[in-house]
């Protein structure tokens, strides 16, 4: 029987370090393997016109060693067991394609996205109506005062 073979797509360690202590604790991980997917932040439109290619490449590749570096401790086996199979990767296609390729390589894998949510638009709303609803109130008082005096 093959070992399982688990997939991570993560962008940050600090986020994605519980839950891959808390998959390491649950599963074996001497008999799992590992493949950490590091999702690089986008490089705005801005820095990509100055910076070449190549100084690009090399700092997405420095902050995949970063990463990894804090990530893989957290997939380590206790004493007395096999160590930890851990491959890593840096995405550089779309994660689709990518995923594609992987399950031809390795076969079926599970998923799973330990990536940090890009919004939190609840929290963000909330933040920004009472601004708006503030200055829309200001104004229909102005309105009223400018109406009544007139």
């Amino acid at each position: 029987m093959r070992s399982p073979t688990l997939i991570v797509y993560v962008d940050d360690a600090a986020h994605a370090q519980p839950l891959l202590a808390s998959l390491a604790s649950s599963l074996d991980t001497g008999s799992t393997r590992w493949l950490l997917v590091a999702c690089a932040p986008r490089i705005t439109h801005r820095v990509s016109k100055w910076a070449s290619h190549r100084s690009r490449e090399n700092w997405r590749n420095q902050w995949a060693d970063k990463l990894f570096a804090q990530l893989t401790p957290c997939l380590q086996s206790p004493q007395g067991q096999a160590p930890a199979d851990v491959t890593v990767l840096l995405a550089r296609t779309p994660l689709p394609d990518l995923l594609d390729q992987l399950q031809q390589a390795h076969g079926p894998l599970q998923v799973v996205d330990a990536r940090r949510p890009k919004r939190e638009a609840p929290a963000r709303q909330e933040g920004r109506s009472l601004p708006g609803l503030l200055a829309g109130m200001g104004g229909l008082i102005a309105w009223m005062m400018g109406e009544t005096l007139a």
